[in-house]
């Protein structure tokens, strides 16, 4: 009797100790995901894999492109291009540039970007691509690259088209992307106006006046997807995307980001628990230079948990028995898993933090005979 209420008395501190937290606010949007960029931890989503038309957040993509081929030296951001007839008459937003008028890659970045302008992606897409159709092929073809397996883009735009599409979970892939690779084309999605040929115009995020945390990224609106935004937003350490799509108008899908936001931020933690080639343990060198080798990851590792959960994380290297000389710096040695509760949540490679050089060669191969032997009696006892 007493072993039995001892085990019961033991689930139930275990329970309590796991701290609850409350249910995702109401989202109206019939699509939404919300992910930490640095971990990729999803913290709430809800049909992430629906397929939608994609409206002006197509232009994500454009924007990538664009400042892809700036980098790599095609473009350059102080050339012009001269506005086509076929770009001049771009029905939808626009930043009204002028058929056969010569315009800044700079001021066409910021017209599409901030203003939305159709007419601006446009004369972006038939300056790199000379057509909007040969540009969409090559959206598709970096659509693959990123591994974006629900996607397939017919314009520069998101004007709509049935085989124009996109899922949630592939906008967020998109997304982390462009934070991640241009920080500096980026940078203009949090600016919030533009003046083109005398005419300004409001950045279409309207959270940017809101939230000084939010600095992107692209509302887009069709009758056929809805109103939709991807919105981005930094607090500390700690970025956040959120994706709402197919909401019922401008309104609900500024209160489903804001909703999701502030959810994740008040309730989760994104943390650096361990720095590149930070020593996690310390594994015997045979044959080396050195008698002992230090063990580290290859690159930063970050978490993303609620915030009651860190009190209960652990981290458990496995049980080397000793390598070889030599070694090289990088080298995956060790296994080192990350725990909560005892259960594993990850698991991460622990590589040499430095180069290990071998001894003479009848020294070395003295001592890597000890180690075959000790390795040998050393896994009986362990088995």
């Amino acid at each position: 009797m007493k072993k039995v209420l001892l085990i019961i008395y033991f689930l139930s501190t275990v329970a309590f100790s796991q701290t609850l937290i409350p249910k995702l606010p109401q989202i109206t949007a019939s699509s939404f995901l919300l992910i930490d960029t640095e971990t990729n931890k999803i913290i709430a989503q809800q049909n992430p894999e629906a397929s939608t038309g994609l409206a002006s957040i197509t232009k994500i993509m454009t924007s990538y492109i664009v400042a892809d081929y700036l980098k790599k030296g095609f473009l350059n951001i102080k050339d012009s291009t001269t506005v086509s007839e076929k770009c001049w008459r771009m029905e939808g937003s626009r930043m009204f540039i002028q058929e056969g008028k010569k315009v800044l890659i700079e001021d066409l970045m910021r017209g599409m970007i901030i203003q939305s302008g159709n007419d601006a992606a446009c004369a972006l897409a038939e300056h790199i691509a000379g057509t909007q159709e040969d540009f969409a092929s090559l959206m598709n073809d970096y659509a693959q690259r990123m591994e974006l397996k629900n996607t397939n883009f017919t314009n520069p735009t998101g004007l709509p088209n049935v085989n124009h599409y996109s899922t949630a979970e592939d906008i967020a892939k998109l997304s982390i992307f462009l934070i991640n690779d241009f920080p500096d084309e980026y940078s203009i999605y949090r600016e919030k106006e533009f003046t083109y040929n005398d005419i300004r115009q409001l950045n279409r995020n309207s959270l940017l006046w809101q939230d000084d945390s939010i600095d992107g990224i692209k509302t887009g609106h069709t009758r056929a997807s809805g109103y939709c935004l991807v919105a981005s937003s930094k607090r500390s350490d700690m970025r956040l995307i959120s994706i709402v799509l197919n909401s019922a108008s401008e309104k609900s899908r500024l209160q489903d980001t804001r909703r999701l936001l502030d959810y994740g931020f008040k309730y989760y933690q994104t943390k650096k628990i361990i720095a590149k080639y930070q020593p996690i343990s310390i594994v015997d060198i045979w044959g080396g230079m050195e008698d002992k080798l230090e063990l580290g990851p290859k690159k930063d590792i970050f978490i993303t948990l609620t915030k009651p959960t860190f009190d209960r994380l652990t981290i458990e290297a496995s049980k080397n028995l000793g390598v070889k000389a030599p070694v090289r710096k990088d080298s995956v040695i060790d296994r080192l898993d990350i725990k909560v509760d005892g259960e594993t949540i990850q698991s991460v490679d622990l590589v040499a933090v430095n180069n290990v050089q071998r001894k003479g060669i009848i020294i070395a191969t003295l001592e890597s005979l000890m180690f075959y032997v000790y390795s040998f009696f050393m896994q009986d006892e362990i088995n």
